[in-house]
């Protein structure tokens, strides 16, 4: 039995079956991609919530995970050479559980793959969560509506560079569903689910986007994905 007693976020967090692997998280656009992702490859793991509300994430058993004090991270009991590891950032984890299950990261796509994998990283998830903060947040009640219209703006010019590559494909790689579109398309619901943000971000014209979104939202494993960790 993998002994996982060094880490300190198992005090705060105990493991009920140390053998699996361990996800720390709450149910938003970054820590759903790795509940998805666990869910389409069906690699047994147990789920924590890190509960916002409590500050959790800023706790010092959080923190020895991630300095960084956001979610996800996870805690692997069996990994490389049979130790346990732990991790951080969600494009990571997903990446090491790509390469750890053999799954959802096509060979001969793996460049193309990293590119759009950094495309969310980088513009996707900073971009819409300070569109979020300004027009759905306490940002939205700042006098000076500058930030907003700056961060809309520039949340439609990503949405509209998906749009045309979306055009005549099934998914973000073509006929290959990938960790790619589990970790863009958790985003895009939040824009309209969470934020109700379709019509400043003018998601009737985003035809290709809202078709690949309906078929990734009708997944099982999504739907299943998108509720982990349960709310108490």
């Amino acid at each position: 039995m993998a002994d996982l007693s060094k880490f300190l976020i198992t005090t705060k967090w105990p493991a009920q079956n140390p053998e699996l692997l361990q996800l720390y998280s709450e149910a938003t656009p970054n820590g759903v991609k790795v509940s998805i992702f666990l869910e389409e490859t069906g690699l047994p793991y147990e789920a924590h919530r890190v509960d916002f509300g409590k500050n959790e994430q800023k706790s010092p058993e959080f923190l020895s995970v991630n300095p960084n004090g956001k979610i996800p991270a996870i805690l692997d009991p069996n990994g490389p050479g049979g130790a346990p590891i732990a991790l951080f950032e969600s494009g990571a984890i997903l990446l090491y559980l790509a390469e750890k299950t053999g799954q959802l990261l096509p060979a001969d796509q793996r460049l193309e793959a990293l590119s759009w994998l950094m495309f969310q990283m980088g513009g996707i998830g900073p971009m819409f969560g300070q569109f979020g903060f300004f027009y759905h947040f306490a940002g939205k009640d700042i006098e000076d509506k500058r930030p907003l219209e700056r961060y809309a703006s520039e949340s439609k010019r990503l949405l509209g560079v998906l749009n045309e590559h979306l055009r005549g494909k099934a998914w973000m790689l073509g006929e290959k569903y990938s960790l790619v579109d589990i970790a863009i398309f958790p985003w895009v619901r939040g824009l309209i689910e969470f934020y109700k943000a379709g019509e400043i971000l003018g998601f009737a014209e985003l035809h290709e986007v809202t078709r690949v979104l309906d078929t990734f939202l009708a997944r099982d494993a999504v739907k299943r994905g998108l509720k982990i960790p349960a709310r108490a």
